[in-house]
This record gives structure tokens, C-alpha cells and sequence, in this order.
């Protein structure tokens, strides 16, 4: 497929949105470095992978490719060097050489390169080298001789990278991108080995997912986005029929478990997500949803729209049968899903319960880490307000992924524990393990509840039973279970700050002390969760604890069979705990 037919083919899609490109252009310009040849944008950072800790500003690699990009697909003329010069300043920040253990990747920032992180993110070989091969397939014609021979040799190092490290399929959003830039790579640049990897790569990721009909990362907002850019993407570019079909199922899929959980009366995503960076939906989310939705259903007013360039080009489009869910909730609706085996999770399961005032979502079993959302809910606060409410565990402030949830949920109630691993991390699943020993001067269980107006207050109605309503509902939470060995008594502590309010149950609070789950016969923590519109017929809960394990019965009322839940009290490794 040539360029001009590449781009004839997205016209359609894209015209409806092209003054937003060149709106978003307009203000990115003031922020280009001529002398670094790249975009200088405020620091931000998830706290790993990086060592910059503090800064005013930085020129990212990523964030510089989308600008040069959309300044060749805004087609201005007046720009067309300048996105020259940043595309021949990327490509010299690739690590060229085939015998360094980096080969084929960037760095993030200009101001760090490649040797000083820790460690480098060699995600950064799909993201970066689908960027260049974008420019090549919609902007080739243009490109100076020497420019497009150096971007074709960057994108050749992209593809040796990826296919060296050869992500499993449970890595759902780089599977994807790495089966798009092999496998278009190696229909434009007549490359059978790249292309035949892409191909082989898409296949193991749709087996992969259709054993059960869902992403390992499930339902998760940035996630779920990523790869319907990157499934579309796949769709519109490739030669292949055979990847086409897959490509459009995988889609049809993924767009049916979004428009699933999408409540509209809350307008909000519901949980549980396997990974978020936001409890909220935020406004780049519900920008994707409403451009991919041409309009049809009000995810955002006019004003607050934000237009990402990226977006551009991918031939996104949600799928006409799907509108509909987006668009009203009948009544109640209750999904159950069950996720696919990989090392860490074999039987994972994910829930939601939707009612026009509320949706609770769970996963039955995760780690506590901050990207997860395993107990979510949203609820109508009245007035056009809407609170979520969260459950973290927090070692010094910030969320423990050591901590081990588990739960069992039957419409608005839910029975859950927190129990500890043995070799988890502390702030990251993977990039700080901390096997089982830690130092800490604070570690408590919090749910938390945000409002977009005012926050809740909670009323204490017992011995470790809290209150609070939201509009109509009413959310009640019991402690049923506690114990760590060497540790407590535990006291339950509420608070407020701004729209947010806190129920915590404090595990540890003081001087800095050393905590050994190693050492430790017990480390079990656990609760009720009820959300009724009625708070007379309140359900039963209790716990019965047994040598070595936690029996949870919680009792709905006009349910046959109450809710169970039956936990082991002793720390032990994650492949156990999600036995």
C-alpha cells in the first residue's frame, strides 16, 4: 500500500478531527528546543525506570516523536524541517550496536541517557519504532534520501530488540505494538523474517486471550485504549487478511468489555481494573472514547475535549452494535470474567455489579500494587456529583505491593482479606523486591473515597463497623478479622483532606521498626463491604477463625447460600496466597 492510498483510506476517520490536530500543534510549538531539536515538556514520572528524581523540565524521547509526527501530518510546510531535524535527533539517541545488552532502545530523556536508568525500559523499541514507522508509511514520500535511510536502519534495530526479548502474550499492550512493528516492518521494508515474527506474535496473543475471552491486563482504562490504537493501527496498515481478521476480533472484544463497564449515568468506568493510573476517569480517557465514538455519545462537553495526536492516522472507530451500551443502562447489570492463566495468576477472576446508583467491581484475587484497582466502586453523590471508593495498603505513605487481596463479591457485598507475600515488592510487582523483610514506620489498610464535590464523613455505628451514605447509598464497612504477629493492638482512624475522605485501619504507626513476614505465624487482616440503598436489612457477617486459616460468611438478605471466604493466616510466596 502506498502512501497516498495509506492516507486516502484514514481520511474518513480523521477529518472530523483534524482542526484539533492542528489546534494541539499550535500549542506544543512554544515548547520545541531548536538547539536540542526536541520538545521540552514538564518532568513527570511513575518513580521507576528513571533515577531523575526532580525537575523543572526534560526533552522526552516519546513525547518529541508523536510532535514530529503530527507536524508532518498537520501538513505545513513551514514545519517539514523541523520535524527533519527532531526525527534525525531520536534516531541518533537509539543504542545502535547489536553486542550492547540495550541495543535497539532509547533512553526516555535527553538528560538521562540509556546507561543512567535504572533499569532501562525496553518498551521503548515498540513505542519509539512504531512512531518511526508511522512517519515512513504516511510521510516516506517526503523524507529526505538520508533521513529515511537512517530511520529505516532505526526501526531494523527496533524490530532485532523486540524479537530478542520476545514478550509473552500476557504483556497485552507491547505484544500488541511489537506485532505491529515487526510485522508492518516487515511488509514495507521486505523483510520475511520481521514479518513472519509479527504474524506468529499476533497469533499466540489471540490464542492466548481467547481461552477465556479477555486481556490479562483486564479492563483497564490506559491499557484498554493503548490497544485498540494499536489493534486499529494493525487493521489499516497491514497486507495481511489472516492479521486483519484477528486484528478485528481482538477489537470487537475489547471494545464489548469497555462499553460493558462504562456506566452512563455516572460516567464513569467501572472496576475492577487489572491496571490504572487514575481512579476517576480522567478527561484524556473520555476524549478517546468520545472522538471513537464520532460524537454520538456526550463522554465530554466541547470544552473540556482534549486531542491527542497520537490518535491520528489509527483508524480508531468503536464499533456501531456497541454504541448502545455506551449510550443507557437498562436496569442492573452484573459481569463475570474470568482472565487467562499466566505464572502469577492461574485462576483469576474479575467481577462488577451495576445498579443506576452505583457500581462495585472486584478482582477475587491481586496484589495490592498502585496501578491496581481491585476494589472500585463509584456512586452517585446527587447533584450531578460522583465519589469512587478504593481500597489501598500503604507502607509510608504509598501503596504496598507485598500486600495480597482477596475477595469474594455477590452484587453490593463483598468478603475480603489482605494477607502479606514473601516475595513481593514494595512500591513495584517487579523492580524492588523486598523478600519479605522491611523497615517501616507507618503501614495501614485504607479505603479510600474521592468526590468530585464534597467528601463523605463516616459514622462509627459499633465495635469496627463504619458509616458513611453517598446519595441514596449506603456504604458499610466490618471488620471481621486481625492479627500480625508482634504487631498491635490496631485501631481504626478517619480523616479527611479536601474532596477525599479516609477509613483506615492503622497496622503500625511509630518509629521506624523492621517488619519480617518471614517470622511472622500470622499476617491476615479482614472485611465486609455492603452497598444498599436499604440500612435496615443490613447483611450478616462473621469470621471463624480456625488454627490456621479464616472462615468469612456474610449472609445477604433473600440470597439461599451466604458469601464465603476462607483464608490462610500465614505469610506465604504469591504462587501459594493465589492458589
Amino acid at each position: 500500500m502506498n502512501n497516498s492510498r495509506d492516507r486516502g483510506k484514514l481520511h474518513g476517520l480523521d477529518s472530523k478531527w483534524f482542526d484539533h490536530l492542528k489546534r494541539k500543534l499550535n500549542s506544543l510549538h512554544a515548547r520545541y528546543n531548536p538547539e536540542i531539536k526536541m520538545l521540552r515538556c514538564p518532568f513527570s514520572s511513575p518513580g521507576y525506570h528513571t533515577t531523575i528524581k526532580q525537575a523543572d523540565f526534560v526533552h522526552p524521547v516519546r513525547e518529541t516523536m508523536d510532535y514530529a509526527l503530527a507536524l508532518l501530518d498537520g501538513g505545513d510546510p513551514t514545519y517539514r524541517q523541523r520535524a527533519f531535524d527532531i526525527m534525525g535527533q531520536v534516531v541518533s539517541l537509539q543504542d545502535p550496536n547489536p553486542q550492547s545488552p540495550t541495543y535497539g532502545i532509547w533512553s526516555w530523556f535527553w538528560e538521562e541517557p540509556l546507561a543512567k536508568m535504572a533499569p532501562p525500559d525496553w518498551n521503548w523499541a515498540d513505542f519509539i519504532g512504531k512512531r518511526l514507522l508511522l512517519v515512513l508509511i504516511r510521510h516516506g514520500d517526503v523524507l529526505p534520501s538520508e533521513l529515511s535511510g537512517l530511520i529505516r536502519q532505526a526501526i531494523g534495530h527496533s524490530c532485532e530488540a523486540i524479537i530478542k526479548r520476545n514478550v509473552g502474550p500476557d504483556y497485552t499492550n507491547i505484544a500488541i505494538m511489537g506485532a505491529f512493528v515487526t510485522l508492518i516492518a516487515g511488509e514495507r521494508l521486505e523483510n520475511s523474517r520481521y514479518a513472519e515474527y509479527g504474524l506468529a506474535r499476533l497469533k499466540r496473543l489471540y490464542d492466548y486471550t481467547m481461552q477465556t475471552g479477555a486481556f490479562l491486563e483486564y479492563n483497564s482504562p490506559p491499557y484498554s485504549t493503548l490497544a485498540i490504537l494499536e489493534l486499529s493501527a494493525l487493521a489499516v496498515y497491514t497486507a495481511s487478511e489472516e492479521a486483519r481478521q484477528i486484528t478485528n476480533e481482538l477489537l470487537e472484544g475489547t471494545w464489548q468489555t469497555i462499553a460493558e463497564h462504562y456506566h452512563p449515568l455516572l460516567k464513569q468506568w467501572s472496576g475492577p481494573h487489572a491496571r490504572s493510573y487514575s481512579s476517576f476517569l480522567d478527561p484524556v480517557r473520555r476524549s478517546f472514547l468520545h472522538a471513537a465514538c464520532r460524537g454520538e455519545v456526550p463522554f465530554i462537553s466541547e470544552e473540556e475535549f482534549q486531542y491527542d495526536t497520537e490518535w491520528y492516522g489509527q483508524g480508531v472507530a468503536c464499533p456501531e452494535r456497541v454504541l448502545e451500551l455506551f449510550a443507557e443502562l437498562p436496569g442492573v447489570r452484573e459481569l463475570r470474567q474470568d482472565l487467562p492463566p499466566n505464572q502469577a495468576f492461574s485462576t483469576r477472576t474479575a467481577y462488577t455489579y451495576m445498579t443506576p446508583s452505583y457500581s462495585l467491581g472486584t478482582f477475587n484475587h491481586n496484589v495490592m500494587w498502585n496501578q491496581c484497582r481491585n476494589l472500585l466502586a463509584y456512586l452517585d453523590a446527587g447533584e450531578q456529583e460522583q465519589c469512587y471508593v478504593r481500597l489501598r495498603v500503604l507502607h509510608d505513605g504509598y501503596d504496598f505491593c507485598s500486600a495480597v487481596f482477596k475477595s469474594n463479591q455477590k452484587h453490593g457485598s463483598v468478603l475480603y482479606g489482605i494477607q502479606f507475600a514473601l516475595d513481593g515488592g514494595d512500591t513495584h510487582v517487579n523492580l524492588d523486591p523486598i523478600h519479605g523483610r522491611m523497615t517501616a514506620s507507618d503501614l495501614r489498610i485504607r479505603l479510600e473515597t474521592g468526590c468530585t464535590g464534597q467528601a463523605p464523613s463516616w459514622e462509627r455505628l459499633g465495635d469496627e463497623v463504619y458509616r458513611t451514605r453517598i446519595g441514596q447509598t449506603a456504604l458499610t464497612v466490618r471488620g471481621l478479622y486481625g492479627g500480625m504477629s508482634g504487631l498491635g493492638p490496631f485501631r481504626w482512624e478517619t480523616a479527611a483532606e479536601g474532596t477525599a475522605s479516609y477509613l483506615d485501619l492503622v497496622v503500625y504507626e511509630g518509629e521506624a521498626a523492621p517488619i519480617d513476614f518471614h517470622a511472622m505465624e500470622e499476617a491476615l487482616f479482614c472485611f465486609a463491604l455492603t452497598l444498599s440503598e436499604d440500612t435496615v436489612l443490613q447483611p450478616k457477617a462473621s469470621a471463624d477463625s480456625q488454627p490456621h486459616t479464616v472462615r468469612l460468611m456474610l449472609q445477604q438478605a433473600g440470597a439461599e447460600e451466604p458469601l464465603q471466604l476462607t483464608l490462610a493466616k500465614k505469610p506465604d510466596t504469591r504462587a501459594v496466597l493465589f492458589q
